[in-house]
């Protein structure tokens, strides 16, 4: 649905996005992940066709973007980060005003106001007047007027700035819901909110991709391998002198005797041995019984999607400085 190659967008002599490429599919749910300042937004207006691009191509539904903004605009249902609201109309008013302004038909305003009214849990506060909404609500309107027209495509920047955390889960759980039916891009500085919504993710850092994919395919190319975490229960000394029988395959070992006893140990399985996850952590398990240790606990350990973020972001800042 949406093809990006290419892009770069610079203001004067600052350059906000640089030779980005990525494309989204139908009914996803990607987040865009950066820093403030990283070109999430700029990225964003280029998309929506409220700003064109210095260089590259953009391209929705097989439009580009700087050749019929216009037409891009009735496939996108677009919420920007400070929601134009007037808080002298009630939300039905907001967006009885909101559908004239996209050419709805008058036949059709009714249902169109009524079905994102429901779907945004708005149904109860269509008669208040905009300015008496708590935040959430208020935000609830910016999103109700942005799937009035039933756009395949939703952009959403920062849709949960400013709000409580009740608010918060209201909020992501309404953006879950949306992308069951619709393509969805959403950006956020907030790493638990794309870890908790999306299902793809671009981590933009100073106007380029630092990385694409789901979190596990970021987290497996940035580790280079896996990692597992065991607690057995025993002394140090007798489980280093049974280590020689899991093969030198099964790297990185580290062993810390804990206060209770027990003895904490982590492998690090690099993946260019190609040993499969499962079959990883069944050859520790199978080592701990064969040897007679008591296992308390077993993991396999991830990266995070904050611990991916901030290796990226920090690489890059170190790499500018060099």
């Amino acid at each position: 649905m949406i093809e990006v190659q290419n892009l770069s967008k610079n203001y004067g002599s600052v350059e906000a996005v640089k030779d980005v490429s990525f494309s989204v599919g139908k009914d996803q749910v990607v987040g865009f992940l950066g820093p403030n300042g990283a070109g999430k937004t700029t990225i964003m207006k280029i998309l929506t066709g409220f700003h064109f691009p210095s260089g590259g191509t953009a391209l929705v539904d097989g439009i580009q973007v700087d050749e019929d903004p216009v037409e891009i605009k009735k496939r996108i249902g677009y919420l920007p980060e400070n929601v134009p609201l007037y808080g002298d109309l009630t939300v039905d008013e907001y967006l009885a005003f909101i559908a004239e302004a996209r050419l709805i038909p008058v036949e059709e305003r009714s249902t169109a106001i009524n079905t994102s009214l429901e779907a945004c849990g708005l149904s109860a506060y269509r008669g208040r007047k905009i300015e008496t909404l708590s935040k959430g609500y208020r935000q609830r309107t910016g999103l109700a007027q942005a799937i009035l027209h039933d756009p395949p495509i939703l952009i959403l920047d920062e849709p949960t700035n400013g709000l409580d955390p009740n608010q918060i889960i209201e909020i992501r759980s309404l953006i879950k819901e949306l992308g069951r039916r619709k393509t969805v891009i959403l950006s956020s500085h907030i790493l638990q909110e794309v870890e908790a919504i999306c299902s793809q993710v671009l981590i933009i850092n100073e106007g380029k991709i630092a990385a694409q994919g789901t979190p596990e395919e970021i987290a497996g190319t940035m580790k280079g391998g896996d990692t597992w975490e065991l607690i057995l229960k025993g002394a140090a000394e007798s489980i280093i002198g049974s280590l020689p029988l899991l093969g030198k395959d099964l790297s990185k070992i580290s062993i810390e005797s804990l206060e209770d006893g027990t003895t904490r140990l982590g492998f690090f399985v690099p993946a260019a041995i190609g040993v499969a996850d499962s079959l990883a952590g069944e050859r520790i398990f199978d080592w701990a019984v064969n040897g007679n240790f008591k296992i308390l606990g077993m993991s396999r350990k991830k990266l995070s999607l904050e611990d991916i973020f901030v290796e990226l972001t920090m690489e890059e800042r170190g790499n500018a400085t060099k």
